[in-house]
């Protein structure tokens, strides 16, 4: 097994841990903290569009990533894996999929953006995700109300 795999499944095995113990609170806390530093760490650095920093978010994941316009605040993004094998939350699990979504990926997401950009406020609607569907696609929408 791959040594990033490994690392993976630690982290993976680290995040399941923490909900059994702590209940979605504990990861949703952790993950808005470490979204906000890290969009702050991206505003110093670089001045990007939104659908830029989507991107590099991504691709820190090892993901492609695409993001279609739906109209003028609300944008489509599609993230597309080599497998059907979520960084996250791992292989499919579908009893695992809403507290990883809602306590994970959704609060880590949103305050990013929220940190690079204080005046707007975003949402996530999750339309599809590996670990309930056992696809290589997470899709989502994200609405921009400013």
């Amino acid at each position: 097994m791959p040594k990033n795999r490994e690392a993976l499944r630690f982290f993976q095995a680290y995040i399941n841990e923490m909900i059994d113990i702590g209940g979605e609170n504990l990861p949703k806390s952790i993950s808005a903290s470490l979204g906000a530093k890290l969009g702050k760490i991206l505003k110093e650095r670089e001045s990007l569009s939104l659908e830029e920093r989507l991107k590099k978010i991504y691709s820190a994941l090892n993901a492609k990533t695409k993001i279609t316009s739906i109209d003028k605040n609300t944008r489509e993004i599609i993230i597309k894996f080599h497998s059907n094998f979520c960084p996250i939350g791992g292989k499919y699990n579908p009893d695992r999929s809403d507290i990883i979504r809602n306590s994970i990926c959704k609060p880590y997401t949103r305050a990013i953006l929220q940190s690079l950009d204080p005046d707007t406020k975003y949402e996530t609607e999750i339309v599809d995700c590996i670990l309930k569907s056992n696809r290589k696609n997470c899709q989502y929408l994200l609405t921009i109300k400013e």
